[in-house]
């Protein structure tokens, strides 16, 4: 339990340091760099998935329980694109006032950050413990530094306060602890849904990989570098497993 909620907690404010980029750099951080960043996210959530989800859902459940969970975890995620206005944050130069459009976008942010919550809370819960759910809190924490920067460099670009953009972006990812523990008590009351809540996990992770942080990275013209940076995340996470 105590692992489980420091785990979150990190994971959700790994969203404020991202964020806290803003107070220093603004606008200066070229869209090379935030394209890398993002690579790099997507192969620490790649290698995440692949190399611990999975295989723990299929160890813990069988091939119906992966494919259910996954479908879940999908599906889940694309009803959120569909019901909530979505706004490519990356390719975004161009200001807007700050009205419904841009509450728009912190909601669309905030819902996005549940089941990422719920994957830490049931990857506690899972047998492998404190490993399996440090790794995922590692891989979500780390996708949502660049994130958090990206919620924030928009507000920035809306004519927001750069202190004001910081706490609204950091705010975004607190909801991770509260899905974080519904999800681990859950998993802990009824033990036959730690498998299917695993290949969740899985299936709205592999979602954002590929809906969100693949096309965002390749989006100006970075392709080379971005697709660089994901193999080093791959590899980054498997060194972290290795040594964990």
């Amino acid at each position: 339990m105590n692992n489980m909620l420091t785990g979150s907690v990190l994971s959700a404010l790994s969203t404020g340091l991202g964020a806290a980029l803003i107070l220093f750099i603004a606008r200066s951080l070229t869209h090379r760099w935030r394209d890398i960043l993002l690579a790099f996210s997507a192969g620490i959530m790649m290698a995440a998935s692949m190399v611990n989800l999975v295989p723990q859902a299929l160890q813990t459940g069988n091939f119906s329980t992966l494919f259910i969970g996954l479908a879940a975890g999908i599906l889940v995620l694309t009803i959120l694109e569909l019901a909530v206005p979505h706004l490519d944050l990356e390719h975004t130069k161009s200001g807007v006032p700050f009205d419904e459009k841009a509450m728009l976008i912190i909601a669309a942010i905030t819902l996005h950050n549940l089941p990422e919550g719920l994957s830490i809370g049931v990857s506690y819960a899972s047998n492998s413990a404190a490993p399996m759910g440090n790794l995922i809190a590692l891989a979500i924490g780390l996708q949502n530094a660049p994130e958090g920067f990206l919620v924030a460099l928009f507000l920035v670009n809306q004519q927001i306060g750069r202190f004001k953009a910081f706490l609204i972006a950091t705010l975004t990812g607190t909801v991770e602890i509260v899905t974080a523990l519904l999800g681990f008590y859950l998993a802990s009351l009824f033990e036959s849904l730690v498998p299917y809540g695993l290949a969740f996990a899985a299936g709205a992770m592999l979602f954002i990989i590929y809906k969100e942080l693949i096309p965002e990275s390749h989006g100006d013209g970075n392709e080379w570098a971005a697709t660089y940076a994901f193999i080093i995340g791959i590899l980054f996470m498997f060194f972290f497993m290795e040594t964990l």
